[in-house]
């Protein structure tokens, strides 16, 4: 027995070094993509099998203050907020509210006679064939704009192709269905997330954006201009509240999150299986994007993921849900220098790596 324990505490210790050794080896690879990006604070979570094996912050959540970034620091989500638009539609379509393939004007009357053949699904897939890539260059996004507003110039976007032809991403696709879930479940879209998202997994600090507000640990957002760290641009408080990736969030928040989608806790696993599913267009191809959520795979490694960018922030959240492995990554620099997505691929073949036996 005494020979038994003597191994035992030995096999542990080997497991206790080589976690020290995987977690040096991420530390120096962050340091070293930070460092390479001029980004000044990130967050970091990696969870497996439910197991948090890293939540911590790198750098500074703001730059003037010297304020460290910490697990628990606030990040702007970016579009990396889709996913929670489409999962609040998904929520609606389970309490039979709304049905999938319902034309838009059946909840938002107002929309033109061009949108006739759009759907919820066309919108939550981005197959509306909605060509808006400069659609937030048609507003002074110094200037506050109404609801109204915001959906009238969505809904002065002709889709350039017929619905469920194409693929193509759509941000004005998404803030119509910010506006849709208001008016369906007649209550503001902030709150609907509050109270059937946020507060059933434990996200204590997930919330919509509010600049006036007083929010603990929020990091500040930078961008680079000709190579020099500057502040984020301001912009009118109601471009931060929209469908489209209008969020606060920490990587704790976002660790009860990825747990909640291993549940049924918001979504019944069938529906979860329905956001993650490829699309076949009109057209024939297959689109690699289900509802918020975009999909292929490293490696041989299904994934299911999405980045986000805007006033400041970039992030990224990588599921790997074959494997059981999720890695977050916020940081507060803008797009296009930050690049979250290619640091977290990275680290996933670090830990893909481990767990194939170092090949």
């Amino acid at each position: 027995m005494r020979y038994a324990r003597i191994a035992t505490l030995i096999f542990a210790g080997a497991l206790c070094l080589h976690a020290t050794a995987q977690a040096d080896a991420v530390d120096d690879l962050v340091r070293d993509e930070m460092a390479a990006r001029n980004i000044p604070g990130l967050s970091l979570a990696v969870i497996r099998s439910g197991v948090v094996l890293k939540a911590q912050g790198y750098g500074l959540a703001n730059v003037e203050l010297r304020a460290s970034a910490k697990r628990e620091t606030i990040y702007q989500s970016g579009s990396l907020g889709k996913q929670f638009t489409a999962t609040a539609v998904m929520q609606l379509v389970q309490d039979g509210r709304v049905q999938l393939d319902d034309p838009v004007s059946i909840h938002l009357p107002e929309a033109p006679q061009t949108w006739a053949r759009v759907t919820v699904r066309h919108l939550l897939n981005h197959t509306a064939g909605l060509w808006d890539n400069n659609f937030w260059s048609r507003f002074n996004l110094r200037e506050d704009v109404t609801d109204t507003q915001l959906l009238q110039t969505a809904f002065s976007l002709d889709p350039a192709v017929a619905p469920g032809f194409a693929y193509a991403y759509s941000n004005a696709g998404y803030v119509v269905l910010g506006m849709l879930i208001s008016r369906v479940a007649g209550r503001p879209y902030a709150d609907f997330l509050r109270d059937r998202i946020f507060e059933p997994l434990g996200m204590k600090t997930a919330r919509i954006i509010d600049e006036e507000a007083i929010v603990p640990n929020r990091a500040s957002g930078y961008q680079l201009v000709d190579g020099k760290l500057r502040n984020q641009g301001w912009v009118a408080p109601t471009y931060n509240r929209t469908g489209d990736g209008s969020l606060y969030f920490s990587v704790d928040d976002l660790i009860k999150w990825d747990a909640g989608l291993y549940s049924e806790a918001i979504l019944k696993r069938g529906t979860l299986d329905q956001m993650w599913a490829p699309v076949r267009t009109d057209s024939g191809s297959i689109s690699e994007y289900g509802f918020g959520w975009a999909l292929d795979g490293i490696k041989g490694h299904r994934r299911v993921h999405h980045s986000g960018g805007w006033q400041g922030f970039s992030t990224n959240i990588e599921r790997f849900p074959d494997d059981h492995l999720t890695v977050v990554i916020l940081t507060n620099l803008g797009p296009p220098h930050s690049r979250p997505r290619e640091i977290s691929a990275k680290i996933a073949r670090m830990y893909f790596r481990e767990s194939d036996g170092g090949r």
